[in-house]
């Protein structure tokens, strides 16, 4: 190892502690300091938004378990649908209204529908043609149960399905035999009839479904006939029995009437009462109904009196109506104001005394007397006008009295002759009623018209209904893609490995330092693929280390680490070839470095680089060797490697010790960075050890291969040490796994072809 000058060691440490405040200021400071924060922030912004290209992203990535689920379901599909028996449906169109054609105008004794019960009217009609008993009239009418496709009276599955979901009848567990065959009967017939109302209209569609087209036709027109049949005997047998009821009623009631006309006779010749006509009223009433109403005419011109007379009692008599309606005590009290008006203009030039005003007083009192007295006039004359309104009233409620004891008597003498009418009367009339009711019946119920026709008769179906092949197909279709999808989705969110930069960077704050993408071995197979891909400067590869060797610049104030420990949170991610790449894009820089293998459990860079392994890194640690002695030059300049050496059999307490700090600090001081090639974090306790004595650490994370959760428990391993991790780098990136990708192999191969051209 080359001897270079130290630097004072007073020197060193005075300006140690300024240095690590300024630098630990610079780091709280930054994003990478709060890794929390930063990622809290990053979180809001992709919360509310729906990443598409993440999507299309994930559908190509999992393109077979889209295309898997696809087939399974098409094939499947397709297959139940060829095998199934085809069904074929008959249709038949019915008319259907609220009340049957007005042939007669009399009413029937079916019930009408009021104008608000349409609704209710049609569901009740759609219900009586799903009725079993209409079912059963026609498997008799058509002898079904001896047909071969209801001699099994099974219905399909989906049919079952359907009863089971709308809560149909259980079958009785005990009984007839006969009574469950037709029971199973009448639930095939129902599960495959269908009632189809057509909206806005009143007529209603009736399918049957079968496998046997002709059957299903005849079975339909023979629903529609049975449901006509059905409706006419309905109102045939509700006008039968009203004629026999009315027929008994009108009996009874003609004999009954007989028996009450001849005791109202009989009464009217015991008490001697005759009557005149029904509406005509005796002379006692009339007399008595003009006393009421004079009655009540004097009673108001009392009533009107006496507020005047009360008026006049209780204040004064200048407000009311007869004095302001009087033109005399109007004139006086006008003059007299003119009087009042000239004294008061004279009172300003004469006194009261003066023989002028003197005469002026006496003219206002002489009018004040003059409409004293008239006053007084009206106040007689209200007076007198109550008094003869309460005479009057008296002598016509006199009278009246009179006259109602005089009516009273002869309705105490009519009372029984009354009851006696009424109820005379009062069977006249029902039996009026009863008579024209029963002819209107008789006539009504001999005329047969229905409410119900038939629009369209059903035909022998010609194409079968179902299965519909397209339709299925099309419904695979959709279910397959979107099935496929779906589970791909699925797959995707239980998949908990880092895929990319922005998932690492979002869930664990870890800054992303370089992306490498996947590569394959193209060249010759005995050769290191990072040796043959480092050789090309214009691949993906190349390019994607020299990024991170620029983004290392940056990582600290300092610039590239003096010592850098490259980590990962398991093996086979990529960090021996990370270390490798990286020490040997610093050198080519002129800088010169020490690749130090310090996976003494699974050591790889002297395989990669070709070098023997017999001393190295373990001799140093347990033996006596000294750092010149196991350092070994390379194939590139400035690039010196310490290998692992043998295996010993405690690696965690030779990297922990004494001699492996010392080592790095000789390191540190003779090369211008040292590259440490660490075991993995998780299971082992090397690489935090190596992490508490090294500058800065950068964590290796294989796309799609490292799970979170073990990349999070990577990391707290290493901070529990106090291990200073700078970043991370997503290796083994798929050429269509992200933008990154995308670029790497496009922009390079499209490059590599524009070289070809250039070179033919």
């Amino acid at each position: 190892m080359d001897n270079t000058e130290k630097p004072d060691a007073g020197d060193e440490r005075g300006q140690e502690v300024p240095r690590r405040n300024a630098l630990v200021e610079r780091r709280e400071s930054t994003a990478l300091a709060h890794p929390a924060e930063w990622r809290s922030h990053v979180e809001e912004d992709d919360d509310d938004t729906i990443d598409l290209r993440a999507i299309w992203d994930t559908i190509v990535k999992r393109k077979w378990t889209v295309i898997t689920f696809f087939a399974i379901v098409m094939v499947s599909v397709l297959t139940a649908t060829f095998l199934m028996t085809p069904i074929y449906r008959a249709s038949l169109t019915l008319q259907i209204e609220r009340q049957e054609a007005k042939v007669l105008d009399y009413q029937g004794v079916t019930p009408n529908e009021m104008q608000g019960d349409t609704k209710d009217f049609y569901e009740t009609q759609y219900e009586l043609l799903r009725s079993r008993s209409l079912a059963q009239r026609v498997i008799d009418q058509l002898n079904l149960g001896d047909h071969p496709v209801f001699a099994a009276a099974n219905p399909s599955l989906l049919a079952s399905l359907k009863a089971l979901l709308a809560g149909g009848e259980e079958e009785p567990v005990e009984g007839d035999a006969e009574q469950i065959r037709k029971l199973k009967l009448t639930k095939a017939f129902l599960a495959n009839l269908t009632i189809e109302p057509v909206r806005n209209s009143r007529l209603v569609k009736i399918h049957f479904d079968s496998s046997d087209p002709v059957l299903a036709s005849r079975i339909v027109n023979a629903i529609s006939e049975a449901f006509i049949n059905v409706n006419l005997e309905r109102r045939m047998d509700a006008s039968s029995f009203a004629k026999v009821f009315l027929e008994e009623r009108l009996q009874q009631l003609k004999v009954k009437l007989g028996e009450t006309e001849r005791e109202l006779v009989a009464f009217a010749r015991e008490e001697q009462i005759v009557r005149g006509g029904e509406q005509e009223a005796s002379v006692d009433t009339q007399v008595m109904q003009e006393f009421t109403t004079a009655l009540a005419k004097a009673q108001q011109e009392r009533i009107r009196a006496e507020a005047l007379y009360q008026q006049l009692e209780s204040g004064s008599v200048e407000g009311m109506p007869q004095v302001l309606e009087n033109k005399v005590i109007q004139e006086f009290k006008g003059h007299k104001a003119k009087l009042e008006t000239e004294y008061q203009e004279n009172l300003k030039i004469y006194k009261p005394a003066y023989p002028k005003m003197v005469q002026l007083q006496s003219q206002i009192d002489e009018m004040q007397a003059k409409i004293a007295e008239e006053l007084a006039h009206v106040r007689s004359g209200i007076r007198s006008a109550y008094q003869a309104a309460r005479a009057q009233e008296a002598m016509l409620q006199t009278k009246m009295d009179e006259s109602k004891r005089t009516v009273l008597g002869v309705q105490d003498r009519s009372i029984q002759y009354n009851i006696l009418k009424r109820e005379v009367d009062t069977n006249r009339q029902l039996y009026d009623g009863l008579l024209q009711r029963y002819k209107e019946v008789g006539v009504a119920g001999g005329v047969g018209v229905n409410n119900v026709s038939v629009v369209d008769k059903a035909e022998v179906p010609l194409q079968p209904f179902k299965p519909k092949t397209l339709l299925n197909a099309l419904i695979a279709a959709l279910l397959g893609l979107f099935g496929g999808i779906g589970l791909a989705l699925l797959f995707e969110h239980l998949d908990d490995t880092i895929k990319d930069g922005e998932s690492m960077e979002r869930l664990l704050g870890l800054p992303v330092l370089g992306m490498v993408p996947l590569v394959k071995r193209a060249g010759d197979a005995a050769r290191e693929l990072v040796l043959e891909q480092l050789d090309d400067p214009r691949s993906g590869f190349s390019e994607a280390y020299r990024s991170l060797q620029t983004a290392m610049q940056f990582s600290t104030q300092e610039g590239i680490p003096k010592v850098l420990m490259v980590t990962s949170a398991s093996i086979g991610e990529g960090k021996s070839t990370t270390a490798l790449a990286l020490a040997i894009n610093l050198s080519q820089m002129g800088l010169k470095v020490l690749l130090v293998d310090a996976d003494l459990r699974k050591a790889s860079v002297h395989r990669k680089l070709g070098l023997p392994n017999r001393a190295g890194l373990t001799n140093y640690l347990a033996g006596d060797s000294r750092p010149v002695d196991v350092t070994q030059p390379t194939p590139y300049d400035k690039l010196f490697v310490i290998t692992s050496g043998p295996l010993p059999p405690n690696p965690a307490e030779l990297l922990g010790s004494a001699k492996m700090v010392a080592l790095l600090d000789v390191a540190k001081d003779r090369f211008d960075c040292v590259i440490v090639d660490g075991p993995p974090v998780l299971g082992l306790a090397d690489a935090p050890l190596l992490g508490s004595i090294t500058d800065a650490t950068v964590v290796i994370v294989e796309a799609g291969g490292t799970r979170k959760d073990f990349l999070a428990g990577a990391l707290k391993r290493l901070r529990s040490t106090r291990t200073r991790v700078i970043g991370g780098v997503l290796t083994k990136i798929a050429a269509r796994s992200g933008a990154q990708g995308y670029y790497y192999n496009s922009y390079y191969q499209h490059g590599d072809e524009e070289g070809s051209r250039s070179a033919a």
